[in-house]
């Protein structure tokens, strides 16, 4: 504890009466005790969570005033926290907790997988965690019917994309199925009793999933968008600082087009006389572009981890012993496309992991999957999140295990892919190209999430649709065209866009932030900057809003 200042005493007691009410968010962190629960997943635990934050803010405010800079980072950043969540209650938003991707069933299929299950404990708290499932699952459908009764519902292709994940959940490849039969072969002793258990789980699975279908689904509201008002609370909480829309949108068009430029030059370098499209066609599947099987993905993935830290650590980085190591996963099959990452446990015993959701691809082309190991793993999120939870000197543990600014967080590890391009990590032109698309992509989210959920037309200069209003088709095309992707993972892209309004901004709009303050930087310092010093200064402060970013980095 960084002082007696009783900011960190409120701020271990907002810890531990979080992961009670929201066990998985303990297992998330790796706070112990709660692996064995789900929670109270109903209206009641949703009213139990919004009075714990009011009485968290009202000690807040009530606290004596903060003598030095730890202390008022301290009370800042809890404050900064608690008041978007509140605000989300106050306006029902957990009542209408559908989601492709940031809400609670991806989140149940997620965390049965980062559950630790090395130790007998481990075991039987995993047990009876999948033993209460059906419970768990009755309790959040009681959760949405209250949100129905309040007319406060997700859209339509939200319930449509959960309904679906319930039912693959359960299939006989699906995640439940497959973690009850490896926990079996950890655990023969339980083996009998998970057996038992699955057939309950199964119903309730498919129970929800046709409850959605046939009750939920029809009163739910079939347009996408947000609208302005909810649109703008998002962001505010996402970032940590009051967007300028027109200015954003406008940015990102000329951005995308300058990225564009560069990629049909880098693209001429890999396949001469062939178009941008055609290259990335080709890069997707020549068999010599790709890794012949996931676990060679996953090996080569762990291998550029091994590299990086080694070559960075000491004359970019200072990087402690604990966590000079993670782990490269492959996720169940199920959930949304992608790669994601989950940080150590509190006391470092569970490292970092990177957790590639492949869906049915055996071969994987990997012209796109190195920069994105630099932005999950090191020196992305696995450097930022670890020595947030190491940074117990000088950082409140509600701030190292709970606190996460999408805008600070997801702009670190973006830069930190073009910081990679810019020290020559990228060392084939394939591997630099899918750098560009992968900027292309988190630009073309600032746009389509704008353009879909504000309802905006596409710019008569645009390089695609241009004049025409946004739709789903439009920007599943223009991620498939520009962005590289294909079919599935463009539907399932934006799909995940939709359901969780102003979070695809936040890697570009946090990036261009980290970039326009290390400019501000060098010019304020001349040749006394000093690029390492700064990346300490910006990770030192763990995870904050722009504003506030601002502030302690000038």
């Amino acid at each position: 504890m960084p002082t007696d200042h009783p900011i960190f005493e409120l701020a271990d007691r907002f810890v531990d009466e979080t992961a009670a009410l929201s066990p998985m968010s303990a297992t998330y962190i790796g706070v112990d005790g709660h692996d064995h629960r789900w929670g109270d997943l109903g209206p009641e635990g949703v009213a139990a969570e919004a009075d714990q934050l009011q009485r968290t803010r009202a000690q807040l405010d009530a606290l004596p005033t903060a003598r030095n800079v730890e202390e008022r980072l301290a009370i800042r950043v809890l404050r900064d926290h608690l008041d978007p969540l509140i605000d989300d209650h106050v306006h029902g938003e957990p009542l209408r907790d559908l989601s492709h991707i940031a809400s609670t069933v991806p989140e149940m299929r997620n965390i049965l997988e980062v559950q630790d299950t090395s130790t007998p404990d481990g075991q039987e708290a995993l047990a009876q965690r999948l033993e209460g499932l059906p419970d768990a699952l009755a309790a959040w459908r009681r959760r949405l019917d209250v949100g129905m009764a309040r007319d406060i519902m997700a859209a339509r292709r939200q319930a449509e994309s959960v309904a679906g994940q319930l039912r693959d959940a359960v299939a006989d490849d699906g995640a439940f199925p497959r973690r009850i039969d490896r926990l079996r072969r950890e655990a023969p002793h339980l083996a009998e009793r998970l057996m038992r258990s699955l057939p309950a789980l199964r119903r309730a699975a498919v129970d929800t999933a046709n409850w959605l279908e046939t009750v939920y689904l029809p009163a739910a509201p079939a347009a996408d968008a947000v609208g302005p008002e909810r649109h703008r609370r998002a962001l505010h909480g996402l970032l940590g600082t009051d967007l300028d829309i027109d200015e954003a949108y406008d940015w990102a068009w000329t951005e995308l087009r300058a990225l564009l430029d560069r990629a049909g030059t880098v693209a001429a370098r890999i396949v001469p006389d062939a178009g941008l499209a055609d290259v990335l066609e080709h890069l997707r599947t020549d068999p010599g572009e790709a890794a012949p099987s996931p676990e060679r993905f996953r090996d080569l993935m762990q291998e550029r981890q091994t590299i990086a830290l080694e070559a960075l650590s000491g004359e970019h980085f200072d990087v402690p012993p604990p966590i000079r190591h993670v782990d490269v996963k492959l996720a169940p099959p199920g959930g949304a496309l992608g790669a994601y990452y989950v940080g150590p446990s509190e006391d470092l015993t569970r490292p970092g992991s990177i957790w590639w959701s492949l869906g049915e691809r055996t071969s994987v082309p990997l012209f796109e999957e190195v920069s994105t190991a630099y932005h999950e793993g090191f020196p992305g999120h696995h450097l930022q999140v670890g020595l947030q939870v190491m940074h117990a000197d000088r950082l409140s543990r509600a701030h190292r295990l709970l606190i996460w600014n999408p805008g600070y967080g997801e702009g670190w590890a973006l830069y930190t892919e073009t910081l990679m391009d810019e020290l020559g990590f990228l060392e084939r032109p394939a591997y630099e190209l899918g750098y560009l698309t992968s900027s292309l992509l988190r630009v073309l989210r600032v746009v389509i999430d704008i353009g879909l959920h504000l309802e905006r037309d596409i710019p008569a200069s645009a390089p695609f649709a241009a004049g025409q209003p946004w739709s789903f088709e439009v920007a599943v095309r223009a991620l498939m065209d520009i962005g590289g992707l294909d079919e599935d993972y463009a539907i399932s892209e934006v799909t995940r866009y939709l359901g969780w309004p102003g979070q695809a901004i936040s890697y570009a709009i946090g990036q261009r932030e980290i970039l326009r303050l290390r400019d501000q930087r060098r010019q304020r310092d001349g040749d006394r900057f000093d690029l390492k010093a700064f990346h300490a200064d910006v990770l030192g402060s763990g995870p904050v809003g722009l504003d506030h970013l601002r502030e302690l980095v000038l």
